[in-house]
């Protein structure tokens, strides 16, 4: 299994609109795709700065050649939805993690 996850740094400005369409738009429509078994949104702990504005989502995925097939064929449009909708008013970097074991 691997884990895809998407950490995104928002304007503060925008958290609580973004979280409500991350919530019933946009995860749902990644979810959908049906190459995900699972995912966890979360919120960085940063105890320097508590109303920090970075998140993570991790999405489970059951192999490498099903998310490169979503990667290839669903993520530029879900991508492009995101950018177009909060250009300029976050950042983004993706990370694969391959799963060891699960609970």
């Amino acid at each position: 299994m691997v884990l895809y996850n998407v950490t995104i740094v928002l304007e503060p400005s925008i958290k609580t609109e973004w979280e409500t369409w991350m919530k019933t738009v946009h995860i749902p429509d990644v979810m959908a795709t049906g190459f995900f078994l699972e995912y966890k949104m979360s919120r960085v702990i940063d105890q320097n700065n508590p109303d920090d504005s970075t998140y993570a989502i991790q999405y489970l995925c059951k192999s490498m050649e099903a998310l490169e097939d979503y990667q290839k064929n669903y993520s530029p449009k879900l991508q492009a939805e995101h950018t177009r909708k909060y250009n300029g008013k976050f950042g983004a970097f993706r990370t694969l993690l391959k799963v060891l074991s699960k609970g």
